[in-house]
């Protein structure tokens, strides 16, 4: 007897599947639960360089998903523990664990410079952040979606050469997400641009944050910019976290808010304060 038809629920970019309908859907599952971020714990954490005990036992957990932005001082130690947590540098002592068991490209980070290779076109750069997957078949078009994400669809053939600061940072991003990253973490990405471009970025990337739902990790001396993208806002004072701020105001946030403005004001005055209790040492 003829088995009955069995219709499987299908979209675009499923049709032409080379493993088959049911394999497809299966692969789309598993990226699609790779694409969610990751928690993270630190306990105990110290990082010395020689005699100079950069972070003195940091003790922190983020939730999957959450936008945290480190604030502070300039050498207070938060762009060293953004490293630590990317994985560019090894601890003096204590633990950084995710929720779960994480590959390399599980982790992505975008540096204060695009860092941009100036031999390469711009879709081939943006194809660097797929690592191994680089020589994959959809290598190309998995490249072309991150571009089309940042809005530089069409400045795919281009040189690095000739884009505006502005376009170089978005490149910078795209190649960061081509991998769909569960983990992004970024070291003053918006410090060099000017204040409207900035803005923009700054909207893009709480776009894509909120489109990819990875787990954010933003390190900045732009407060404004913190408590604009944040949901939660860490305060550095020497090696430690002295302030952890949650920013329960809605998205989407509106520049120029009073609750925003109170709440930039308040970390400001730590900020200040902690800076003028320094100078006084």
């Amino acid at each position: 007897m003829q088995q009955p038809l069995r219709f499987v629920p299908i979209d675009a970019e499923l049709v032409d599947a080379p493993a088959g309908i049911e394999q497809a859907l299966t692969a789309r599952r598993n990226a699609d639960s790779h694409s969610r971020g990751l928690s993270l714990t630190i306990r105990g954490l110290r990082k010395s360089f020689g005699a100079n005990e950069v972070l003195r036992g940091v003790d922190l957990h983020i939730p999957a998903g959450q936008f945290v932005a480190i604030v502070g001082q300039s050498g207070c130690g938060k762009s060293t523990l953004l490293r630590l947590i990317a994985g560019l540098d090894k601890p003096t002592s204590g633990t950084i664990s995710f929720g779960e068991e994480t590959r390399p490209e599980d982790v992505r980070v975008m540096f204060q410079e695009p860092r941009l290779l100036p031999w390469a076109r711009v879709l081939s750069n943006v194809e660097v952040g797929l690592g191994r997957d680089r020589t994959s078949v959809d290598a190309k078009a998995r490249a072309e979606r991150a571009l089309e994400e940042v809005g530089l669809a069409d400045k795919r053939e281009q040189w690095p050469a000739v884009l505006s600061g502005g376009q170089k940072q978005r490149v910078a991003l795209a190649r960061a997400l081509v991998s769909h990253p569960r983990v992004l973490a970024l070291d003053e990405p918006l410090g060099a641009l000017d204040a409207l471009t900035r803005i923009s970025m700054q909207r893009l990337l709480g776009r894509v944050w909120h489109d990819q739902a990875f787990t954010s990790i933003l390190v900045t001396h732009d407060v404004s910019e913190a408590v604009a993208l944040a949901d939660r806002v860490l305060v550095i004072e020497e090696g430690r976290i002295a302030h952890d701020i949650h920013v329960d105001i809605a998205r989407p946030r509106q520049r120029g808010s009073a609750d925003l403005a109170a709440l930039e004001g308040s970390i400001l005055r730590n900020l200040l304060s902690a800076g003028d209790d320094a100078t006084d040492l």
